[in-house]
């Protein structure tokens, strides 16, 4: 009798190889790599046996192609809905990832709850839980008894009993939980979870059916399994910050049916998730006089206006390099801003170790909030406040100057409705030395 076959597979992302590997090639783990058999099919069965897509005879002239409105389904989280770009678009594949702990299943669950109560048939496919455990967690945050629950990891067994009465809503928990009994290959690998979000895809599109899919992460953050999962899906959602905070945010990475870079702020308790509705109270919290390396800031998510608070610690280095650490902050721009400072405004800050964060845990990637980087760090340096009452926004270039950014109205209305009263912007000073000036008096 013939040996069966071993592969070798990454516990942390899934990638396979024929032999053992110290060090996984694709997320460069360290001693994550562990042997399972390979599994062969039945005879006559196919190594992709998938249902097979409806094609068109040949090329359609657009204008030929029939117009139709689509009709989004609402969740009852308006925040969720504007995530989304206006609600659930029926035969949309959509992806959410997060650590363990972000609330990825109680997110889902919620929504699939509120889907059911309103009259939409939902089913859950839960694949790392018993109907039994669903259920208990179910209770805790009071979902409603219409809602179906299939405890089953085989994803053609799940397809084929969907087939009879096609569901509006599918969530499926997880994606490395789920296989197919046709694939030469483990729960949970390169491959299983390739095949099975192709399944998935063209059962959403083939019915209409809305489809949910929960994925784990590797150690460094990113989505578990091939980079075509992400490609596959129409709407990446990604829960970022602190999973073990009272507050959740979640990320738009990638959206066919509406904006990206949207975000939408849970808060959690033992009931589940509750939306915020206004993330800028949260991510300044205290309204009161603010101490010095403190700076308000109008940031753009998306297309929504948000204020946070930047923060900056400047103090003499104790060892011969000073550090700069960053956090929610891109590291290579604080750098730069620190130089600008340094070179143009004549600050010496090369002896100080500078520390800069967002206080709140939402990340700031865009380039509008140099200028609160930066007055945040002279306020820290010099232990001075800044001007009660002011916020800053605007781009710092090398030679100093202050560049526009997108959609300034928006945001000093946004800093308006919050009760800020002096706004230091590109159109109210030309460089960084004459915008610390205006911070200061």
């Amino acid at each position: 009798m013939a040996k069966p076959k071993t592969v070798y597979y990454c516990t942390g992302c899934g990638f396979e190889s024929a032999r053992w590997l110290g060090r996984c090639p694709s997320c460069d783990a360290w001693n994550t790599f562990d042997d399972a058999p390979v599994v062969r099919p039945a005879k006559g069965a196919s190594a992709r046996a998938v249902a097979t897509p409806l094609r068109a005879a040949g090329p359609v002239r657009l204008a030929a192609i029939e117009e139709t409105r689509i009709a989004r389904r609402r969740t009852g989280m308006r925040e969720f809905d504007g995530l989304l770009g206006g609600g659930i678009v029926p035969g949309s594949l959509v992806l959410l990832g997060g650590p363990p702990g972000a609330g990825k299943s109680t997110l889902l669950l919620q929504l699939a709850t509120a889907l059911a109560r309103d009259g939409a048939g939902t089913v859950y496919v839960c694949g790392e839980e018993s109907a039994a455990q669903t259920k208990l967690r179910a209770q805790r945050i009071g979902a409603a008894d219409s809602l179906l629950v299939f405890p089953e990891t085989n994803l053609r067994a799940v397809l084929d009993a969907l087939e009879r009465d096609v569901p509006e809503i599918l969530v499926v928990d997880s994606i490395q939980t789920m296989w197919l009994p046709d694939v030469e290959s483990f729960a949970g690998s390169v491959s299983q979870i390739r095949d099975c979000t192709q399944v998935l895809m063209e059962f959403a599109k083939r019915t209409g059916c809305a489809t949910f899919v929960v994925g784990h992460v590797t150690k460094d953050g990113a989505i578990a399994g091939p980079r075509l999962l992400e490609h596959l899906v129409d709407t990446v959602l990604y829960f970022e910050g602190d999973a073990s905070g009272e507050y959740r945010i979640v990320r738009a990475y990638k959206n066919r049916f509406g904006g990206i870079d949207e975000i939408c702020v849970f808060s959690m308790d033992d009931r589940g998730l509750h939306e915020v509705a206004d993330p800028s109270a949260l991510f300044l919290q205290s309204r009161g006089a603010r101490p010095s390396g403190t700076c308000v800031v109008p940031t753009l998510v998306g297309q929504r206006p948000v204020l946070v608070e930047i923060q900056a610690l400047v103090g003499e280095a104790a060892y011969g390099t000073p550090r700069r650490l960053a956090a929610n902050v891109d590291a290579a721009r604080l750098a730069m801003i620190i130089a600008i400072l340094e070179r143009r405004a004549g600050m010496q800050l090369g002896g100080h170790d500078i520390y800069c964060s967002v206080a709140g845990g939402l990340r700031v990637v865009e380039t509008g909030a140099d200028l609160g980087i930066a007055l945040a760090i002279a306020s820290a340096f010099r232990d001075i406040p800044l001007a009660s009452g002011a916020v800053a926004f605007g781009e710092l270039g090398l030679s100093g100057e202050l560049r526009s950014v997108s959609l300034p109205v928006r945001r000093a209305a946004e800093a308006t409705k919050l009760g800020f009263t002096r706004l230091i912007a590109p159109d109210a000073a030309r460089d960084v030395a004459t915008a610390i000036r205006l911070a200061f008096d």
